[in-house]
């Protein structure tokens, strides 16, 4: 089996990502999988280029992309991305839309196909704070999960896709008082047993989620 792990490089002025130092620290094989990281821009249209040629180019069998939520307190596999770009602060490259369609004429919403249940409990049993999400929110993020999903579908792809939000690193929060982070150990440890049950739950995926 083969997972593409797509991972957001810094962005609004962070030195790091964890999404993409947690990445870096996996390795090539993660529970018997093949893993295949991707780094990705914070930048609208373009991230979903980058994941889409990845897709093309790996043939992979399932997708997890993976990006910070500054200010949660736990890993948070998302539930659905909706067709919304609305961002509070510009990407990496001074974009920034605001109540734009993510696709003119698109769905209003893809759900992830990945055991987001199965992943958080994976999580849970490493004792680390894991839940699912109900929102991506409407920034590169969900623009992302959007895209890749959409492209899936509009493709005939049905293998698991989805994402998956980690907070900050403690070395983030140095400057914001009372922020929520988690230690990159506990961030790789979590993301390998998110990854774990996607190998473990792929052929009998409940899409009721």
């Amino acid at each position: 089996m083969k997972i593409l792990l797509t991972a957001f490089e810094p962005f609004a002025g962070e030195r790091v990502n964890p999404a993409m130092e947690a990445a870096a620290l996996l390795g090539d094989r993660v529970a018997g999988a093949e893993l295949v990281c991707v780094p990705v821009p914070v930048v609208f249209g373009k991230s979903v280029e980058v994941v889409t040629a990845a897709i093309r180019r790996e043939k992979p069998d399932a997708v997890l992309c993976i990006g910070q939520a500054g200010g949660r307190f736990e890993l948070t596999p998302e539930r659905v991305a909706i067709n919304m770009d609305d961002a509070r602060i510009p990407d990496e490259e001074g974009n920034q839309p605001i109540d734009r369609p993510v696709i003119p004429g698109g769905a209003p919403a893809y759900f992830s196909t990945l055991p987001i249940k199965a992943m958080v409990s994976a999580i849970r049993e490493k004792g680390i704070p894991a839940s699912v999400s109900n929102t991506a929110g409407t920034f590169v993020c969900n623009h992302l999960m959007y895209g890749v999903l959409s492209y899936l579908s509009e493709t005939g792809q049905q293998f698991p896709a989805g994402f998956m939000h980690v907070p900050y690193l403690p070395s983030q929060v140095l400057n914001k008082p009372n922020t929520p982070c988690l230690s990159l150990g506990d961030i790789t440890t979590g993301l390998a047993a998110a990854i774990g049950a996607i190998v473990q739950n792929t052929d009998h995926i409940d899409f009721g989620f």
